[in-house]
């Protein structure tokens, strides 16, 4: 063990590079859909050792120091986000005439550029270094401070948070219920750095000792809450769901041609219900609603072909299969018409319709995809050809605030679209207080049968189990489901599958911590880790002085 650590400390050139980019591509093996955390016990211990050997020639200045250490972190990060973000070319090829220049920019470029954070937190983390333990704490930290960075400079993308793969199933995903995805992104960093101490000579029963701990309270914890949770999830009396998952291709979406066959196929599901010998998504029997009952029914994001404004005689169809005691949340383009003559506004929203086909409320996303919704720098980057993926007029506008979808008779929902349900620190506590659920409409279809839909799919249950709210999701090709508050499956729809998911709404949970405190936990601990290493890396510099 020692000599084949030694080997990896000694590493240099090409040959550490190489074995960092390998690192970090195989703990993506602990990401949806593969599942395996034990990846990360592999990935991150390298990474230790690889930072071990990175010292810079003493003397030189702090950024000559860093040098080796950044570039090993940033190898390790573009590893990591190459082998877990590749599926994100499938979205060029859609329209593959138009933005297939794209390709290399999705795949390569955009891991090149996250890629950073890591390198950044790996210099950090070597300033930090000290022998023995105090160095796992020092990796775990710059981690997990670059990790909030990466998800709030430059609009933020937090997607596959390291704190992910810890939270495979529901057992494992309580934690973040405590301390959020960034503390449970640190704990796990720690967790997962450790075996890298095995190799030491000297002392290591504090590490070790601690990533034991660490890893038998995350597991503890799970158990404990979900074992004083009913085995079966309570359900609202009075609201059962719905969720139509129409699985169109991207290609057909926004085809005139196809608009009707579209609507049609939506209406259809639509009309179909339990009582009339449709089958639920997942594995339980389909719910029979009393004729009292309430049902909410969603659609996906985007999932009408037109302007819903545009065409009263679609409202009208909706009011016809919509029965009493019925309400449809819909994914659709809402059009603000401009009074000065510019472009109209278009919106990303979801809209209320009652049973006589009225919109009685909206809700537009706030946080807007960059160069698929919107386009940075628009006029300059459309001066080269340079388009957003929707290629509306101007693309998307962003709304001011998220808000409730709040209609009298109805639990009040929490609209978040697409990867808006990726970012707990944006989500409004006083929000969530007042939620009886949350609504997840996306659009996946642009990524096919990749990784992506799985991934966005466990970032939303971490989401819901964060807050202790029940997780309605209505995706165009899936995944589409219904999970309580624990993040356990009531109903679901696989990937690529057409139906509906017909289910009971779960009650909401008391106020976990996390909705409570937000991440306060997250920087108690993330501070009291820093001053731990600053006294360590002092002692040991006093130390090494007093034997010069």
């Amino acid at each position: 063990m020692r000599s084949l650590a030694a080997s990896v400390v000694l590493l240099d050139g090409w040959r550490r590079a190489l074995l960092a980019v390998a690192a970090g591509a195989v703990t993506t093996l602990g990401l949806p859909p593969f599942n395996v955390p034990l990846a990360g016990f592999f990935g991150f211990p390298v990474l230790v050792l690889l930072l071990d050997g990175a010292a810079g020639m003493p003397g030189h200045g702090a950024l000559r120091r860093l040098g080796p250490a950044w570039r090993i972190g940033w190898c390790f990060g573009f590893g990591y986000f190459a082998a877990g973000l590749w599926w994100l070319g499938a979205a060029m090829l859609v329209d593959a005439g138009e933005f297939l220049w794209a390709l290399p920019l999705a795949v390569l470029g955009l891991p090149a550029v996250l890629a950073l954070y890591h390198g950044f937190a790996a210099a950090l983390a070597r300033m930090l270094w000290s022998e023995g333990s105090g160095r796992i704490l020092a990796l775990a930290a710059s981690f997990a401070l670059f990790e909030v960075l990466r998800g709030r400079l430059f609009t933020g993308f937090s997607w596959n948070e390291i704190g992910i793969i810890a939270a495979p199933v529901p057992l494992l995903m309580q934690t973040v219920s405590l301390v959020g995805l960034h503390g449970l992104t640190l704990l796990a960093l720690v967790v997962f750095s450790a075996p890298a101490l095995l190799a030491d000579r000297g002392s290591r029963r504090f590490g070790l000792g601690l990533a034991a701990v660490l890893l038998l309270a995350h597991v503890g914890y799970g158990a404990l809450r979900l074992g004083m949770a009913p085995a079966a999830p309570a359900e609202t009396a009075e609201v059962s769901v719905r969720i139509v998952q129409p699985n169109i291709l991207q290609s057909q979406k926004w085809d005139a041609a196809e608009a009707e066959r579209i609507f049609d196929r939506l209406v259809t599901l639509t009309a179909e219900r339990p009582e009339e010998g449709l089958a639920g998504g997942g594995a339980g029997e389909p719910l029979l609603p009393a004729p009292e009952r309430k049902t909410l029914v969603v659609w996906p994001e985007s999932a009408l072909p037109f302007l819903l404004t545009d065409r009263p005689d679609a409202l009208t169809r909706i009011a016809e299969v919509l029965r009493p005691n019925e309400m449809l949340l819909a994914g659709a383009v809402r059009v603000e018409p401009a009074d000065d003559g510019r472009e109209p506004r278009y919106y990303n929203s979801i809209f209320a319709i009652d049973d006589e086909g009225q919109i009685i409320h909206a809700a537009d996303k706030v946080h807007l995809v960059p160069f698929g919704e919107y386009l940075p720098f628009q006029a300059q980057l459309e001066a080269l050809g340079i388009s957003q993926l929707t290629q509306l007029p101007g693309g998307f506008s962003a709304a001011g605030r998220t808000r409730l979808l709040d209609v009298v008779g109805w639990p009040s929902v929490l609209p978040l679209i697409c990867y808006e349900i990726i970012f707990q620190d944006e989500v409004d506590a006083a929000l969530v207080e007042q939620a009886g659920a949350i609504v997840n409409v996306t659009n996946d279809a642009w990524y096919g049968r990749t990784p992506g839909p799985y991934q966005h799919l466990r970032q939303a249950e971490l989401t819901a189990v964060a807050f202790g709210l029940p997780l309605i999701r209505a995706a165009n090709t899936g995944i589409s489901v219904v999970t309580d508050g624990y993040g356990r499956t009531m109903d679901a729809l696989a990937l690529n599958a057409t139906g509906v998911v017909a289910t009971g709404l779960p009650d909401r949970l008391p106020r976990t911590n996390f909705a409570i405190y937000e991440n306060t936990y997250f920087w108690v601990i993330l501070a009291l880790a820093m001053m731990v290493c600053v006294a360590l890396r002092w002692y040991e510099w006093r130390q090494q002085r007093l034997t010069l």
